[in-house]
Formats: C-alpha cells, structure tokens, sequence
C-alpha cells in the first residue's frame, strides 16, 4: 500500500510543491515583515535585525494608532466607499454584460467596439478631472471617489463572456412563462452567475479600498479622507503620524518606522479576510469567464 502510493507521487508532484512553496513564502514574507515590524522595539527596528518575527515585543506602536480619530475616520471612509463603490460598480457591469452577451442585440458590435476602446485609449488626467470637478460638481464628495472607476472595460468583458455560458434554453423557457427580462435576470441568471459575481466584487472591492489617486486629486476635506490617502500621507513625509503622536511625545523619530508599518497592516486586514470566503468562487468565475463562450 505504501508503496504503491510512493509510485503515484511523480517528479511533477514533487516540482510543483517546491514551486508553490517558494510561491507561497515570496508573497508571506512581505506582510509577516511588517507585521513584525509594527509590533518591535524600535531599537531592533532602527538595527535592522528584524526578519518574520517581531524583537522587543510591543504593541505600542498600535495603541498610538487606534487612539486617532483621524485614522477612524478614514477607515470608516474607507468602508462607506468600498461597499457603496461594489455596489455600484457590480450593478453597473451586469446590467452593461448582460445585453451584450445576447448575439442578437442590435448593434452589438458597435457598443463591443465602443467598450474596446477604451481599454486602449482614455481622456487623460486632466480632461477628467475638469469633468469631475467643474462639470458634474462631484469634487470634495464621495461620487467623485466611487463614480469615475465605477466600470472596468475587463471585468464588463468577463462577465459577459460568462453570461454566455448559460444556456439560452433556461431563458426562453422562463420567457414562456410570462417573465421579462429583468425578471429573468433576477430570478435566472444571477443565481447561476455567483462565481463570476463574487469574483467581479473582490476585484472592485480591492481596487476601492486600495485606491488613493483619485481621492488624492479629487478631496481637500480630511474628513472624506479614505485610509490608503492616510497611509499615503503617512508614507510621504510622515506629517499625519506626526498629528497621531502629538508633538510633546519624546522619540517620536524612533516610531515613526513602526507607526507606518501598523497602518498597512491594519489596512490590508479586512481584505485579507474577506478573501477566504471568497475564495471557492474566485478562481471558478474567472476561469470560466475568461475561457466560455
């Protein structure tokens, strides 16, 4: 029995392990670094002996965190934006997808062509921003962080490329029985699609709560701030840790290192766990939105 299970591992089985191990401690490695960062004495830190665990054990650097309002108030931003900003987003690209998955939609190859180009060429940044600002009004409002990426010409392509995929007969059976279309998409299509839908949704949500650009040029008011502009800010010239720590704490030098790494940890939390849940359907949905059709 033994044996016979030695003779099914291949030279295969055993390259591809290796690989994914390596792949494995490549993209660890980077966050377990700062997370052992953010939780060092700053002597350790300033030493530069700090490798995956953290030295001097302290979770100083967290408390000066948590204590900012200012960093609340992003990270509340932050999560106004990524839920709103899915939402919205995943609204948006059904409802573009789904038509145009129909071979028999008028023009369909006008708007498919329309969508296409936008994946090469685009305003530019300033021609936008005098959109956003001065002719919609959305500057220092939450529209103007949700509503200039609220659609990805490549997640509109994938998802119809997977609505393809869905039998026409399932459709025109429930036609028959007197339901429109928005029902038969309600009711038929988007509880067979949520592999596609849960990956369509990790990626807008990812790129909402990673984003800092836009917000960047488009809000002066703190108060809209998200957390990665915080993060930013902090990156930059370490002005906004300065606020955190007050300027009558002594050291402040000496923290400024760890502050930075605590945010990022902090920041990159919620998106680590949500992915497990998502997990089951991310690689199904884009796999065979990419391939069907």
């Amino acid at each position: 029995m033994g044996s016979t299970k030695r003779k099914n591992i291949s030279v295969f089985d055993v390259i591809n392990v290796i690989i994914m191990l390596f792949v494995v401690v490549v993209t660890l490695y980077p966050f377990l670094y700062l997370t052992a960062l953010s939780m060092s004495s700053e002597k350790y830190v300033y030493e530069g002996s700090i490798t995956f665990y953290p030295k001097g054990f302290t979770l100083g650097t967290y408390k000066v965190l948590l204590k900012d309002n200012y960093f609340w108030t992003s990270y509340r931003n932050t999560i106004i934006y990524t839920v709103l900003g899915t939402l919205i987003s995943l609204t948006l690209t059904v409802l573009l997808a789904y038509p145009l998955s129909k071979k028999n939609l008028k023009g369909r190859g006008i708007f498919l062509g329309f969508i296409l180009f936008t994946m090469f060429f685009g305003g530019g940044l300033i021609p936008t921003y005098l959109l956003v600002s001065r002719m919609l009004q959305m500057r220092n409002t939450i529209w103007a962080v949700i509503i200039p990426g609220a659609i990805s010409t490549y997640n509109v392509l994938v998802t119809k490329t997977f609505f393809e995929g869905i039998p026409d007969e399932l459709e025109e059976a429930a036609a028959i029985d007197g339901m429109n279309t928005y029902g038969i998409l309600v009711k038929i299509v988007l509880p067979l699609s949520k592999p596609i839908l849960a990956t369509m949704s990790l990626f807008y949500a990812v790129g909402i709560w990673n984003n800092w650009f836009g917000p960047f040029i488009y809000l002066d008011d703190k108060k809209l701030f998200p957390v990665s502009l915080y993060l930013r800010n902090i990156i930059a010239g370490a002005q906004k840790a300065r606020e955190v720590v007050g300027g009558d704490v002594e050291g402040f030098g000496d923290i400024e290192a760890t502050i930075k790494s605590a945010s990022m940890v902090v920041s990159a939390l919620p998106i680590i766990m949500v992915y497990p849940f998502l997990q089951k359907y991310f690689v199904k949905g884009i796999m065979i939105g990419s391939l069907k059709g």
